[in-house]
């Protein structure tokens, strides 16, 4: 592909709109009306987001694609990880962190920025234990974000971690290894539209209430 045919690509939008009178008032039920949406479109992978955290020291930004596990209490965005992954190393060193999601199905986004921190222990231990056994051994195996030596390597960890826990089922959950929730206090919410004129709406926390804009596209 030349760079005129990438630079040509383009679609408009034309499916929905998004207006004030249509919104709730509360921006975390906002997302999870328009997650049921996006599960009920059956679309690929829609709980997928893409996180960006910040390395303290440098400032350089990194950006990753995991899986939203839950909206504790409607106020928060809950995802696992390795607590020694790379991103786990920046949100210990810079607890502030941006998401999104993208449903091109329904030509939509969701921007959230907000503080993260870790999930109750009962709550990781419970989701960890309620996993596929080979999702469990292969967190115990997997030194994520490291250097390895070999695709063999791994599967030899894997295996030893395998005979290691033999006839316990489930596992018990690996202390490098848990949930963060995002507590988000600002919120975009994206609805593609014809001539680029999308529809941006921005809830901001405020004094614990959510004070709801519209943003030019």
């Amino acid at each position: 592909m030349t760079d005129q045919q990438l630079a040509d690509l383009r679609q408009s939008y034309t499916q929905r709109t998004l207006a004030e009178a249509d919104a709730q008032l509360d921006a975390v039920r906002q997302f999870r009306t328009w997650l049921d949406e996006a599960v009920a479109a059956r679309l690929d992978e829609p709980s997928a987001l893409t996180l960006s955290t910040v390395d303290a020291a440098t400032g350089q930004p990194s950006s990753r694609v995991v899986l939203l596990k839950g909206l504790p209490d409607d106020a928060g965005f809950l995802f696992y990880t390795n607590y020694d992954s790379r991103k786990g190393r920046e949100l210990a060193g810079q607890p502030l962190a941006a998401i999104s999601f993208f449903w091109p199905g329904l030509e939509r986004q969701v921007r959230v920025e907000g503080r993260v921190e870790k999930a109750p222990e009962a709550l990781s231990t419970a989701y960890f234990q309620s996993r596929p056994r080979s999702s469990q051994l292969g967190a115990w195996a997997s030194p994520q974000s490291q250097v390895i030596g070999s695709r063999e390597a791994l599967e030899a960890r894997e295996q030893a971690v395998e005979a290691e826990f033999i006839g316990q089922d489930p596992l018990p959950r690996p202390p490098h290894w848990g949930g963060y929730i995002l507590r988000p206090h600002r919120i975009e919410f994206w609805q593609g539209r014809p001539s680029r004129l999308h529809d941006r709406l921005v809830y901001d926390l405020v004094n614990g209430a959510w004070k709801i804009a519209r943003l030019a596209p």
